[in-house]
């Protein structure tokens, strides 16, 4: 017996208290009616309806599951709402991987649109190298990434991409630094500092292959996993490295310049599994590929604090050669 189906003639009989009304709401004939409300007498071993008088009356058992029954139909509707959410990815849980040179105020303007946008979905963001997003993308241990191109993945979706142009990072006391832009040509003696290729394979290859076809063969490739470990060796004269200019401007030692016919540029998808996708993974996409084109966003704003503050601090920069 479908005992859902039955609950629900039985609401209507007893809030009509007539079975032909409570039959034409339904939309069934009252025969079939009277039947299945026998039967869930039958089921539940007792006589919810008085039918000795003229008028239909609940009994006292039938009084009892009204209110029962009730409560189980708005459950059994909230479990299916919340079904739905789950499948339409607006709700539950999406673990999701981010590189780990992500901008703060592009990880903070993400997480913002996510909640504004998909308020009921809980978003486990984690610090992933690309390579490390391939491996747990394809254990089922992450539901979505951001992963730096080209990815070479057949089992995997990639979708909408977006490009950062890269320039060479400098000492500020180098020659080439007093050039407005500087050719790959240009660095020949230089040693190259790259990501680790186990981070993204595609990628490093990718950069190593423009520079040698550009005339560049570094002299040493030199490994940095973050943009600041890579400043820290570009400042110890250990080479140059490909970033965005918003990475420079962190050292002021350094200097960012433009290379010559921008050849470098990193894209970057976001890529989810082909088979069995988690429903919020194209939205997750579509929302991270508006965030990462906007470049970097300002930061929101701290809220006022409304308690009197005792004293203002202004930090300013530290000057160069001062030990205060």
């Amino acid at each position: 017996m479908d005992l859902l189906r039955h609950l629900r003639y039985f609401l209507v009989v007893a809030e009509e208290l007539h079975f032909g009304r409570a039959a034409e709401e339904l939309g069934i004939a009252q025969p079939p009616l009277s039947q299945a409300i026998q039967r869930l007498e039958r089921q539940l071993d007792v006589t919810l309806f008085d039918r000795s008088r003229r008028r239909v009356a609940l009994t006292p058992a039938g009084r009892l599951l009204l209110d029962e029954a009730r409560g189980l139909l708005a459950g059994e509707e909230r479990m299916r709402a919340l079904l739905r959410m789950v499948r339409d990815g607006t709700l539950g849980t999406l673990r999701a991987g981010v590189p780990p040179e992500t901008p703060a105020v592009t990880l903070q303007a993400l997480l913002r649109r996510l909640a504004e946008q998909v308020p009921g979905l809980d978003v486990d963001l984690q610090e992933l190298t690309t390579g490390e997003q391939l491996r747990m993308l394809a254990d089922a241990q992450l539901d979505v990434g951001l992963v730096h191109q080209p990815v070479e993945a057949p089992d995997l979706r990639f979708g909408p991409t977006s490009r950062t142009r890269l320039g060479v990072v400098l000492p500020r006391v180098s020659p080439l630094a007093r050039r407005t832009e500087v050719g790959l040509a240009d660095l020949v003696g230089h040693g190259l500092v790259l990501p680790p290729r186990a981070t993204a394979p595609g990628w490093h290859d990718h950069v190593v292959d423009v520079c040698r076809r550009s005339g560049f063969a570094p002299a040493r490739i030199r490994h940095a996993r973050n943009p600041e470990f890579a400043l820290g060796l570009v400042l110890a004269g250990h080479g140059v490295a490909f970033e965005p200019e918003g990475v420079a401007r962190r050292e002021v030692r350094v200097v960012w310049r433009p290379v010559t016919g921008h050849p470098l540029y990193r894209t970057t998808s976001t890529a989810w599994p082909a088979q069995s996708p988690h429903p919020a993974a194209r939205r997750f996409a579509e929302i991270a590929a508006a965030t990462l084109d906007e470049g970097c966003p300002e930061p929101m704003a701290v809220p006022e604090v409304e308690t009197a503050r005792p004293w203002s601090v202004v930090f300013a920069p530290q000057a160069a050669g001062t030990g205060r």
